[in-house]
This record gives C-alpha cells, sequence and structure tokens, in this order.
C-alpha cells in the first residue's frame, strides 16, 4: 500500500505535525491567555493544561503497532510492549514517538499514561491508520 502523497510525503505527516506544535504550545507556564493573540474566541476559563495526545498506529494488516520497553521510573523497572505513544518529533516520513505505558497509580484519573525513557522511529509508509486517544496529562 502507498499512503504517499504526490509530494512524497505520508498521508498522516500533517496531523502529526499538528500534534507535535500543540504538545509544544501546552510546554508553555500559562495554561490560557487572555491576549489578543489568543488562539480562540470566547471567555477565558480556567482549565486543566493537557501535554498530550496519545497515538496509535495501525500497520496495512490491521494489526495494532506495538513497541517493546524497558525502563526504570522513579526506581522502579517497567518491562513490556505498548501500542501507546507520544509524537516527539515528525522528519520526513517517519515519527519519533515516546511510549507511554498505563499509569501504575489507578487513582490518578488526570493521568491515565506515564512516559517511558524509550523511544522509537516509526516508518509512516508502514501505517495506515492513526487513531488519537482523549488528551490527557503525562510527567515530561
Amino acid at each position: 500500500m502507498n499512503n504517499n502523497n504526490s509530494d512524497g510525503s505520508c498521508c498522516f505527516t500533517k496531523t502529526l505535525k499538528l500534534i507535535d506544535v500543540l504538545q509544544r504550545c501546552s510546554e508553555q507556564d500559562e495554561c490560557f491567555d487572555n491576549t489578543c493573540s489568543r488562539p480562540f474566541l470566547g471567555a477565558n476559563v480556567p482549565s486543566l493544561c493537557f501535554n498530550t495526545r496519545p497515538v496509535t498506529f495501525y500497520g496495512c494488516n490491521n494489526n495494532l503497532i506495538t513497541v517493546n520497553y524497558n525502563s526504570v521510573i522513579n526506581g522502579e523497572t517497567f518491562t513490556g510492549s505498548s501500542s501507546t505513544f507520544r509524537v516527539e518529533k515528525v522528519e520526513n516520513n517517519c515519527v519519533v514517538v515516546s511510549i507511554l505505558i498505563p499509569n501504575p497509580d489507578t487513582t490518578n484519573t488526570l493521568s491515565p499514561y506515564i512516559t517511558t525513557n524509550d523511544t522509537a522511529t516509526i516508518n509512516l509508509g508502514c501505517v495506515c491508520a492513526l487513531k488519537c486517544l482523549p488528551d490527557t496529562i503525562v510527567d515530561l
């Protein structure tokens, strides 16, 4: 399957670049903006400052793409495989992602994932579907 546009870029590149920009903008200290240049209309209501739009990828055979991880987080070792990722960088036909895993603190509903120290590079030419999960907060 060829999911490239006429310019040779993958059809998912634009979406993933937007996610990357949104995540980078969320890393600013202020969650909301009262200036004339704020990126929305209407009242400024205090809200949570989400910093991640988790994504999953599906290969052309409709299989969920998973990546193995082996990370030490706060002195605890986590190993396994995950299919949930945070976009870190989009370049040409590839995306570099951080591997997200379920938060072991199940009482923390605002942060359902934690980020591992592991990253992966996914060739977007091998991806046939992209699914965005609800925006969330992860420790970076």
